[in-house]
């Protein structure tokens, strides 16, 4: 019973994450196709953006992709795709700004920022076998629970991390908008829009940490059911 219900708890998170990826593509779309009043583009935002908040040491790029926008820390670059990296509308301002304020966490050395990056090499080890550990863990239940156990454990990290990245991603967003409102990028209409694209953007993080804890519990269900039966 309870397999079953995670299954149908699955496939609900996935249509809602499905739904919510449309939603954000279709804003996407229709944002890009109302120019920007102020005229410029997604790079000349991002340049500004950093320029304003004294980072000189992070450039802006072009990437290959549709929404594959994300600032890297390593070699300190906002990567921009095309239609954003070009685009000189409401929904390229909020991404590239966005972006950029992934830069400025960095540079201000944002705790939350510092956090995540600092999980991202475990994570990078864990994810390479955490699915076997966790598929032995269940095939293994009725002999020992060691596995399974720490199966629970690597995965745990994958949700922590999933929910340390909503502060990170709100937060930039949060500073993006202040930012371009401020500076006079956008007017009230082009803010809207914006905010209503970044929101949109957002709840794809929020989907996918809600959908891992679900994940997360119904393993350690099976591992309490285990026990019980031990």
């Amino acid at each position: 019973m309870a397999f079953n219900s995670f299954y149908i708890l699955l496939i609900g998170f996935t249509l809602v994450s499905l739904l919510i990826q449309w939603r954000l593509r279709s804003k996407f779309s229709q944002y890009s196709k109302i120019g920007l009043s102020s005229g410029l583009s997604g790079k000349q935002i991002a340049e500004l953006m950093l320029a304003d908040n004294k980072i000189h040491d992070v450039r802006v790029v072009s990437v290959e992709g549709r929404l594959s926008d994300h600032y890297n820390p390593t070699d300190r670059t906002v990567n921009l795709s095309a239609e954003v990296f070009d685009g000189r509308s409401a929904a390229a301002a909020a991404v590239a700004a966005h972006e950029c304020g992934h830069a400025v966490q960095h540079a201000t050395a944002y705790n939350m920022l510092q956090f995540r990056s600092a999980m991202v090499p475990a994570l990078s080890a864990v994810s390479r076998f955490m699915p076997f550990v966790l598929l032995a863990g269940v095939l293994m239940i009725r002999t020992t629970m060691i596995p399974l156990g720490l199966g629970i454990a690597l995965f745990s990290l994958t949700t922590l991390f999933s929910f340390v990245t909503l502060p990170v991603e709100f937060d930039a967003s949060k500073r993006a908008l202040a930012w371009i409102d401020q500076r006079g990028i956008v007017t009230t209409q082009e803010h809207a829009m914006a905010k209503d694209a970044l929101w949109w953007a957002a709840m794809t993080y929020v989907v996918a940490a809600i959908s891992s804890l679900a994940t997360l519990l119904y393993y350690v269900s099976i591992f309490m059911s285990g026990n019980r039966r031990s």
